[in-house]
């Protein structure tokens, strides 16, 4: 397709709704009412808590990497994304066990061995966030605190949830104070501004439908600081689930002492679109090497697409930044002529691995 051509797809709304049938767009739209969802959870520890382990998959534990980064806590925070629990893990440990689905077979397994080990001081202090399946039904069993989150979406589409209940648990343990609060009034800021991105706001207009475009058919290389990082993160989510399309990502400073030598070999045209996630709340050392990193690489890689997020704090730049890649992907699915809501490969391989 030509330029124009592209251009009269991501304006024709109706052929929007064909390629997006089950309205992942009006999800991605609605997100800032997920921040804004009250669990009305009330749970007290019966021991000191001295570190927190979150464990979870994929967009199940990218939630507690924004947490970890805004606000965090005043304790050691860990997230585990495998099939067990680091040895440190004792009875004044807080561990939060969070899968959507309720059925991810690395929580399972992370659960029953906690369960099963059934010794007092090795024991941690278990919540479980889920909307359903086994962990529902292990918590409700052995009288487990539980967050139901509500169900019908794909995981990667709950990250607003799943942040909302990660306030509300470390606010009833007392591991915070007000971000409860701060999260709703981020929420409402950022409905208001996601709304040049909408599929009725034209190309010419929309910063997310740009993006789009100047990247379809690339695969994606994304980077930002370590303060950013969860929002680098879920655009490679993103763009493998919604455009089904391989991306990568990393963070600065640790760019700089291995992977930007990498850009220099050949060939010099590479077949990559690259996206800089930049904020004015980084270090001024790491937005220093933003610049002459692109200055050293002109020419052995992809210009970059800079992208400066938006916001007046950590929290609403993360929110910005995270929506704006959910709608990219998603147009940069419907432009490939995608359904980017099903996740078929995963289900076989989650069939064929029971």
């Amino acid at each position: 397709m030509t330029v124009n051509e592209r251009i009269k797809v991501l304006d024709d709304l109706k052929l929007i709704h064909t390629r997006d049938g089950e309205d992942s767009l009006g999800i991605a739209q609605k997100q800032w009412q997920q921040y804004k969802y009250d669990f009305k959870f009330n749970w007290k520890p019966n021991r000191e808590i001295n570190k927190v382990v979150v464990s979870g998959m994929g967009g199940s534990g990218l939630a507690a990497k924004v947490y970890k980064n805004w606000p965090s806590i005043n304790l050691p925070f860990e997230v585990v994304q495998d099939y067990k629990l680091p040895s440190y893990v004792d009875s004044n440990t807080l561990l939060i066990v969070s899968s959507y689905s309720g059925n991810t077979e690395e929580e399972i397994s992370v659960i029953n061995s906690v369960l099963e080990n059934n010794v007092e001081s090795s024991t941690p202090q278990l919540i479980v966030v889920t909307s359903g399946g086994q962990l529902q039904e292990i918590a409700e069993r052995h009288n487990l605190p539980l967050v139901l989150l509500p169900v019908g979406f794909q995981p990667r589409y709950t990250l607003g949830y799943q942040l909302r209940a990660l306030c509300e648990i470390f606010e009833s343990v007392n591991l915070a104070s007000g971000v409860v609060k701060e999260l709703e009034n981020a929420a409402d800021w950022l409905s208001g501004v996601m709304a040049t991105w909408l599929p009725t706001v034209p190309s010419k207009d929309n910063q997310a439908k740009q993006l789009a475009l100047d990247i379809l058919g690339k695969s994606m290389v994304i980077y930002s600081s370590s303060l950013f990082s969860p929002v680098a993160y879920k655009w490679k989510i993103s763009f493998n689930e919604n455009a089904k399309s391989i991306a990568w990502w990393n963070q600065y400073s640790e760019f700089n002492h291995n992977e930007f030598l990498g850009w220099t070999n050949l060939p010099v045209d590479k077949p990559y679109a690259v996206v800089d996630l930049r904020s004015n709340l980084d270090n001024p050392h790491i937005q220093k090497r933003f610049i002459v990193s692109d200055q050293l690489l002109s020419g052995k890689r992809p210009s970059p697409e800079v992208v400066n997020l938006v916001g007046e704090s950590l929290l609403q730049q993360m929110m910005w930044g995270i929506a704006l890649g959910d709608f990219v992907s998603l147009y940069v699915a419907i432009l490939s002529g995608i359904d980017p809501t099903p996740v078929d490969l995963i289900e076989q391989l989650k069939l064929k691995l029971k």
